[in-house]
């Protein structure tokens, strides 16, 4: 048993892991605890899921944390349990229930109407219960201390809002949105459009462009690849690379890519845009653009040890 005297010796991990969240758990909490298990001395996580929510955490190590922040803006898909007929003060399963209201006859037809209203390009008011920040403080934080706190509204995008099944009060829907998208508050809303209220009692994260088929990891798996067999944890880490899946690709030659990490445009006949600068052993370089006949490094990365 390490005593609590005992420090721990951090290293360079380098990559993404992507963690089955368990419920309960905050994304930094579930975060530190993969970080202790690796080791790691540099680790951020690419957006929050709520404590009640499980599923996909892309994590990012080392050098792949520069890139948590274009994981934090792709799009996501989650499947969610809604329960009609009563709404709660975090619109989620772990608030105070603030009203509870007859559910009406409702058809499919009905729920599915509703949902259509909820879909494409629309405006969301985020929970109150929220890490979104105003003045510099996490609203969650001004609700708990009592303060009346409202979210601004904002447009987000939402691809698809569907039925997937039916039980009594409770409906299954899947969600595929954009960056910034509450789920919470899409069922809200639409407790709201049946004239019933509703909040979340399940939530799971399916996929995280690229990760469109993701293989997760438990925390009980990592915990025991860490007491058994510890270098079988970096096995399980993905190349930042494979972060990247979705950029055009500029392949460079030895030259180019030496000119190029050491920040030196470099002339370029490729199209103009962003794209993923890679060296002749195929890891990334850096994160470039290519504009009027130039490639310049937008975010470099370190060559792998």
């Amino acid at each position: 048993m390490r005593r609590k005297n005992d420090r721990v010796v951090r290293r360079a991990v380098n990559g993404i892991l992507l963690l089955d969240k368990p419920q309960g758990l905050s994304s930094n909490a579930a975060l530190q605890k993969v970080r202790w298990l690796l080791r790691a001395e540099k680790g951020g996580h690419t957006g929050s899921l709520d404590p009640l929510a499980t599923g996909l955490l892309p994590l990012c190590f080392g050098e792949a944390t520069k890139i948590a922040g274009l994981l934090l803006g792709a799009r996501k898909a989650y499947e969610t349990e809604a329960l009609l007929g009563a709404t709660t003060t975090t619109d989620d399963a772990e608030g105070e229930i603030v009203e509870r209201r007859a559910v009406p006859p409702l058809d499919d037809a009905t729920i599915r109407a509703a949902l259509a209203t909820l879909s494409g390009r629309i405006v969301q008011v985020p929970p109150v219960y929220s890490a979104l920040k105003q003045d510099g403080v996490p609203l969650y934080a001004r609700a708990r201390a009592g303060e009346d706190v409202a979210a601004k509204p904002r447009e987000v995008e939402v691809q698809r809002f569907e039925l997937l099944e039916r039980n009594g009060e409770r409906l299954r829907l899947l969600v595929e949105c954009g960056s910034g998208t509450y789920v919470r508050s899409l069922v809200r809303d639409l407790g709201e459009r049946l004239g019933c209220g509703a909040h979340v009692t399940i939530l799971r994260r399916l996929w995280v462009e690229p990760f469109l088929e993701p293989r997760m990891h438990t925390l009980d798996e990592l915990t025991h690849w860490a007491e058994s067999a510890p270098a079988a944890l970096d096995a399980l880490l993905l190349p930042l690379e494979q972060g990247l899946v979705g950029y055009p690709q500029a392949r460079l030659d030895a030259a180019q890519a030496t000119r190029l990490r050491q920040g030196q445009a470099i002339e370029w006949a490729g199209p103009d845009g962003e794209c993923v600068a890679l060296g002749a052993d195929g890891h990334a370089i850096a994160l470039a653009e290519a504009s009027g006949g130039r490639l310049r490094t937008l975010r470099g990365f370190n060559p792998p040890a």
